[in-house]
């Protein structure tokens, strides 16, 4: 297992916090669900955000033991979002390389500075993608992550732009969309929605995002 420092991440101000801590409970609730994927309709709209933040509060306010798997080959941002150092980051293939049977699993999960939260980061940028989560790969990770850990969070692609996000679905157990506040049109969400149950993953909810409304005090109006 390789060491992950994330480095440009901060403990949540009090509203996000809240809102996280909320978001953690109810996921909790949810019978039997420990793969949990994260996609949105479009790039951008704070998907990653919301899954580093899921892994944070998974395991700093619930105690859980966690993984993020960041399954946006084509389009990854968590790496350099959050500034993450990989050492000995020599050799580190990322999910491209155990998708594409280059190495292990275990050569893939790294051990972050937050205590219980471990992540896996995509490695190599492929645009041909759809042909590595078509394989048994996929599945066999996933399984095998949540038969170790009390939560698997999957950050996918968008569904709007790829069709990856749907191949992935199928080997989750239920699906958060992210939506940016003003962004997507409801046909739009409902569209995506849509292509993720075809694929048998039930939809768990929607996290409002990048909302103006954040300066009120009272909960009521947050």
């Amino acid at each position: 297992m390789v060491n992950m420092e994330i480095r440009r991440f901060a403990a949540p101000k009090y509203a996000i916090a809240n809102a996280m801590n909320t978001l953690c409970t109810n996921l909790t609730f949810t019978d039997g669900m420990k793969k949990i994927m994260i996609t949105s309709c479009h790039p951008q709209e704070g998907k990653s955000y919301i899954a580093m933040h899921l892994l944070y509060t998974m395991v700093t306010s619930l105690g859980m033991r966690a993984i993020l798997v960041d399954a946006d080959i084509r389009a990854s941002a968590l790496r350099g979002s959050f500034g993450i150092r990989i050492t000995p980051s020599k050799g580190y293939l990322g999910l491209t390389g155990y998708l594409s049977n280059q190495c292990g699993m275990e050569e893939i999960i790294g051990k972050t500075n937050i205590p219980g939260a471990d992540l896996i980061l995509a490695g190599k940028t492929v645009m041909n993608s759809l042909p590595l989560y078509n394989s048994s790969h996929m599945d066999r990770l996933l399984e095998r992550l949540a038969s170790e850990y009390d939560v698997v969070i999957v950050d996918a692609p968008p569904v709007g732009t790829i069709v990856d996000a749907a191949r992935i679905a199928a080997v989750c157990d239920g699906t958060l969309f992210v939506v940016e506040s003003g962004g997507v049109r409801a046909r739009k969400l409902k569209g995506a929605a849509a292509q993720i149950e075809k694929a048998g993953c039930p939809i768990i909810g929607y996290v409002l995002n990048k909302s103006t409304d954040r300066n009120r005090d009272d909960d009521y109006h947050y």
